[in-house]
């Protein structure tokens, strides 16, 4: 019964999102209200322990919240600047292989953007560009939607992954674990299994493009550009692995991407594992509605996308720069600038041989709450500077609007856009977080929270098994949340200590729910509902999540077989944990 009881408010948000489509907005609130009484009726925690617990998430939530306002902010003056419509033009030059065009922009172009923004832009922004290469809109929404899922992890200046380490630092702690250790742990160990994963998902992308949508439905037409994909795969990949083991996750998603692709490019014009035979979509429009979307919800129908016409050009063109943004006729190199800035900026941040670090993580540049609510041990300390969200995206966002020389109204444009996305997100992290601290804090002792209950409950339900269910339950936090961010804030404590009660190696359990929350990001609601409002192809979300959940799992099942592998060879980073 008391298991139940802790599996209340979870279950709660999970049946409010997926069974009613409640956003996470309206669903996490009340679900921290559900933990709340919970935790004052059964776990007979006191008000002024649960207000100061819920005070303490928001605050931690807020240091995720800047984050994401600095990184979204930078790409929204990027779209009024006419910089992602310089960027959209240099790719329409490279390569008319549809095939090509598929891994270069919606996966090496895309996971940049993931690594660097998140939260939604990546497809918004890809899948556009790749409908003015002569993509069908239904056909872009679905690949980018595929691919975005490596680059989540560590993804955008490494929050996920953070944030995933940040809910288990008390755990980590309590267990004579030193917190700054496991963080460099969990990188590497996240990006081993996934980097694998992923260099499959991209050729899988192919075959779902080709398979699907292609004009002859064939597998075979995948495999001609197979060494291409392996070749993406590797050169990202051996970027990646450096990055995570040596820089940390701020910056492996973003320069792993952005370093891949001057390389990529390079060897596409060269010739390079290039297939002769050029695959494309030209004519498309004749060979049925299905390679466009539902009837009356097409790019087209919905004047939203592409025009008039599925494949009338100059529609094409006006839904790219609808989403792209203005086409001010920038330079490719003043449109790339702002990202090398933050590029160098975060490299001399976290960096630990440039000194630079250690003076942002030291007093007096950390804001020191202590005793909140006056509850003893209940305390906030936060390296504002260190915080990529105030310091490089906000005032590289700002000189960008002076650089490219943009209007006082675009730049106000940016900001009003930039407020209206994050304010959904503030929501569900702001109590999502404060629902995952009752959770941890409940009871007299860690033994008889309500985290632990839950926990030891999934430890006999799984058992030896468990390294299987781990990255599932990533992919349902993702899901029903439409974050990867979100699905670690509510699932790597239980995690944690699920592998705790079990003996296994928290480092590799808590990876694979962090793997599992960037997988599950292809079919989670609300990026599907929003590549399809930027698509233009409305009415075709039951579709996109029923293309997408057999690589989803198939992704899923490979990191986990991968960790299972490590979990019998012994391996635990961190095994002290266990003592």
């Amino acid at each position: 019964m008391l298991t139940l009881a802790a599996a209340g408010p979870i279950l709660l948000c999970v049946i409010l999102m997926t069974v009613f489509s409640w956003p996470a907005k309206r669903a996490m609130p009340l679900s921290w209200l559900f933990a709340a009484i919970l935790a004052g009726t059964v776990w007979k925690m006191g008000i002024r322990k649960i207000s100061s617990e819920t005070v303490l998430g928001f605050l931690s939530a807020l240091e995720i919240l800047l984050i994401i306002f600095g990184a979204i902010l930078l790409m929204n003056v990027l779209r009024m600047s006419g910089a992602m419509a310089s960027i959209n033009r240099v790719f329409s030059h490279i390569t008319t292989d549809a095939r090509l065009q598929c891994v270069l922009v919606g996966f090496v172009f895309a996971g940049f953007i993931e690594g660097t923004a998140g939260f939604g832009t990546p497809a918004a922004l890809a899948a556009p560009i790749l409908i003015s290469l002569g993509f069908p809109p239904l056909a872009a929404a679905t690949v980018c939607l595929i691919y975005n899922s490596w680059p989540v992890e560590p993804g955008p200046v490494g929050v996920p992954l953070l944030t995933a380490s940040a809910t288990v630092r008390d755990a980590v702690i309590a267990r004579g674990g030193d917190p700054d250790r496991f963080t460099r742990a969990l990188t590497r160990w996240v990006v081993i299994p996934h980097c694998i994963g992923g260099i499959l998902i991209i050729f899988i992308g192919v075959m779902v493009l080709c398979k699907v949508f292609g004009k002859r439905h064939s597998f075979r037409d995948a495999f001609e550009v197979l060494p291409f994909c392996l070749f993406t795969g590797c050169v990202v990949g051996a970027i990646y692995l450096v990055m995570g083991f040596f820089a940390g996750p701020d910056l492996t998603s973003m320069i792993a991407f952005i370093g891949a692709l001057p390389i990529l490019i390079f060897a596409v014009r060269k010739g390079w594992f290039v297939p002769k035979h050029v695959w494309t979509f030209d004519g498309y429009e004749a060979w049925g509605k299905e390679f466009w979307g539902a009837p009356g919800n097409s790019a087209a129908g919905s004047g939203q996308g592409a025009g008039k016409e599925p494949g009338n050009e100059t529609g094409k063109n006006a839904g790219a720069e609808r989403n792209a943004g203005k086409d001010t006729g920038l330079s490719p190199v003043k449109a790339w600038m702002p990202y090398v800035v933050i590029g160098i900026l975060l490299v001399l941040t976290r960096v630990d041989a440039f000194g630079i670090k250690a003076v942002l993580n030291a007093d007096p540049l950390i804001l020191h709450v202590h005793n909140i609510l006056g509850t003893e041990g209940v305390n906030w300390d936060f390296k504002f500077l260190y915080n990529p969200g105030i310091f490089p995206f906000l005032p590289v966002a700002l000189a960008t609007v002076f650089f490219h020389g943009m209007r006082g109204a675009d730049a106000g444009e940016a900001l009003k856009k930039t407020l209206k996305q994050i304010s959904g997100a503030a929501i569900a992290l702001l109590f999502g977080v404060a629902m995952v601290n009752l959770y941890r804090y409940t009871g007299t002792g860690v033994n008889d929270s309500m985290l632990y209950t839950l926990s030891g409950a999934m430890a006999a339900l799984f058992s030896g098994a468990y390294f299987i269910a781990a990255p599932l339950i990533g992919v349902l936090g993702a899901f029903m949340s439409g974050s990867n961010t979100v699905s670690n804030t509510l699932f790597s404590s239980i995690q944690f200590e699920t592998a705790s009660i079990l003996g296994m190696s928290q480092v590799l359990i808590v990876a694979l729910q962090a793997m599992g929350g960037a997988i599950g990001n292809m079919i989670c609601v609300h990026n599907i509902v929003a590549v399809c409002a930027t698509t233009g192809t409305n009415g075709n979300e039951g579709r996109l999540i029923r293309t997408n959940i057999i690589p989803c799992l198939i992704y899923a099942l490979t990191v986990a077989a991968l960790v299972g592998i490590f979990l019998v060879m012994g391996v635990n980073p961190m095994p002290e944990l266990l003592k």
